[in-house]
């Protein structure tokens, strides 16, 4: 079985977010790490991998020569292999546009099973793997807390708040995992030097066989005008029952609030 995970390259949560010029988020002046979320999906792949026997892992990344980092953590994770899409008229591609790579390069590795985060943890859409799976022309099942595969299907469970849904859905197909479905391996020494041989494919757009002006900022979808940082924590406000009023003050805050 060949299994294929979509990975991103995002900014440290540790090191707060800072943007460019153009109003992106900045992926080059900042420490970048693998999305925490997609650690998840890295570790069901491997674990599907090993109890299927002779499977292979390839996980794949779109972004600048700083996502290799990602590649890498997912290597010493366990992958086998690497696809690298780095191009410069990628720069400032919104979802449609990433999904649209990644679909080109998904294509060409031919998997039985994709599997995604369930989203990233510096844009937090979830809309990639179902966009991903529609170019693909492939089913998808999303945000699986379980996933089994086995005679040519794979089975997930999806937990909500009254029930747990059961869906199963023929290969090949698109599978995103939530945080609940496992706790990630830390790479290990042996992992570590592993990875060092292990093959990284880097493509560009004229690889994948598309044009700048399909991707980057000027074919986005959306626009942002205007970045404003986020307010300081201000002291909150005591409301005392001493004087007897304590209850109005209150009900008139939360009314003024429009928390009421």
């Amino acid at each position: 079985m060949k299994i294929v995970v979509c990975v991103k390259y995002v900014p440290d949560a540790q090191a707060g977010p800072r943007f460019a010029a153009d109003h992106t988020t900045d992926r080059v002046g900042v420490t970048g790490i693998l999305s925490e979320l997609d650690e998840y999906a890295v570790e069901e792949a491997l674990k599907i991998a090993e109890a299927q026997g002779g499977s292979t892992v390839t996980v794949v990344t779109v972004g600048p020569q700083g996502a290799s980092d990602a590649i890498r953590k997912a290597l010493q994770m366990g992958a086998d292999a690497a696809v690298h899409v780095v191009d410069d008229a990628i720069h400032g591609s919104d979802a449609p546009a990433t999904s649209l790579v990644l679909a080109a390069a998904v294509g060409r590795l031919e998997p039985d099973l994709v599997l995604t985060g369930m989203a990233s943890t510096d844009g937090a859409m979830s809309v990639v793997p179902s966009m991903l799976a529609e170019r693909l022309s492939l089913p998808q099942v999303t945000f699986a807390g379980s996933v089994a595969v086995a005679d040519g299907t794979v089975r997930i469970e999806r937990d909500g708040d009254a029930s747990t849904e059961v869906i199963e859905a023929a290969l090949p197909a698109v599978v995103s995992v939530t945080d609940q479905i496992n706790d990630p391996r830390y790479p290990s020494f042996k992992g570590i030097m592993a990875a060092k041989k292990k093959p990284v494919q880097t493509w560009s757009l004229a690889d994948l066989g598309i044009s700048a002006d399909q991707v980057g900022a000027s074919a986005a979808w959306t626009v942002v005008d205007d970045i404003v940082a986020r307010p300081p924590r201000q002291a909150g406000e005591i409301v005392s029952a001493a004087e007897g009023d304590g209850g109005h003050r209150l009900v008139a805050y939360l009314t003024g609030a429009k928390l009421v």
